[in-house]
């Protein structure tokens, strides 16, 4: 479980702030370029040993500026893991991560601050800040450069992208969990990294928010990030990824597009269940289910009680 700290330079702007309002800090460094071609993040071979058990096993995965990718497969596949060694969050045991063609422990916390935002399943706090203060947490990376002129857009923005502004004098401890959700997301988004790291952002959602999640999602690729996004939901994937990482076993199976990874045969091998994927009736989109007895009480053609 992930805690989020009060940022150090979020309470020095509460304790001690220059004539303009901000807080003297280090400058942060400048958003280094992509030389053309060169994938945001990418790792090579990467394996991570935990317990001295192997939980990533090799993977090959890159991530480009422009796409959505989803990282898919059942419970302990490894899609956390390669989550957090993407983002430079685990250190891997053999191969390698770059991240903006450099390796990642080359890379200081501020430095990765400044290059990707990460997302994780869990959000608590140790404080009982409003949802304002929590995105505005987004922003810390900025402080003392140019950027921070952006401050206030960019969590105005946030806040609005995913439906929290209504609430944003509230305290966190306050809402519900998938209101928590949405406002840890907000604080991801407002950090405005090149590079979007999120792990099962939906999983608490209801079916609009996980929608609002996607279109997020795509939204900041369609601006140039990269973004990758952990997934239990075939369906949600398929409908607005680019493209899509099966994982099983530590192991990276497949990575393409929807079209070829959510594939019956290797998602019922994976999931160790019988899975088909039909076309919807209307829009022909890929629905990924898993087959099973439908009790005659259930059907649609049973006369409700």
């Amino acid at each position: 479980m992930a805690r989020l700290l009060p940022s150090p330079y979020l309470l020095r702007r509460s304790a001690r702030s220059s004539p303009r309002g901000r807080p003297a800090a280090p400058a942060a460094p400048a958003e280094p370029a992509l030389p053309p071609g060169t994938p945001a993040v990418e790792a090579r071979g990467a394996t991570v040993r935990l317990g001295g058990r192997t939980v990533l096993d090799g993977a090959d995965l890159a991530l480009v500026p422009g796409e959505v990718v989803a990282l898919v497969g059942p419970n302990g596949a490894g899609k956390s893991t390669l989550l957090a060694a993407l983002a430079a969050d685990t250190r891997v045991s053999g191969g390698s991560v770059h991240i903006a063609g450099r390796s990642a422990g080359a890379w200081t916390a501020r430095e990765l601050a400044v290059l990707r935002a990460v997302l994780p399943q869990t959000t608590t706090l140790s404080f009982p800040f409003t949802v304002a203060e929590v995105v505005r947490m987004g922003r810390a990376p900025w402080t003392g450069t140019p950027h921070e002129d952006d401050d206030e857009a960019a969590v105005a923005e946030a806040m609005a992208l995913t439906e929290v502004a209504d609430f944003a004098a509230r305290p966190f401890s306050a809402l519900s969990g998938g209101e928590r959700a949405r406002v840890a997301l907000a604080r991801v988004l407002a950090q405005r990294a090149p590079v979007l790291l999120l792990d099962e952002p939906t999983a608490a959602l209801d079916l609009h928010h996980q929608e609002l999640v996607l279109r997020v999602c795509r939204e900041r690729a369609a601006a140039g990030e990269a973004v990758a996004v952990v997934l239990h939901d075939l369906t949600l994937a398929a409908a607005h990824v680019h493209r899509i990482a099966l994982l099983d076993g530590g192991r990276v199976i497949s990575v393409g597009p929807p079209g070829q990874v959510l594939d019956p045969a290797a998602l019922t091998r994976v999931y160790r269940h019988p899975v088909e994927v039909v076309p919807h009736p209307r829009t022909a989109a890929r629905l990924v289910l898993p087959v099973r007895d439908v009790p005659a009480d259930t059907r649609a053609d049973t006369p409700a009680g």
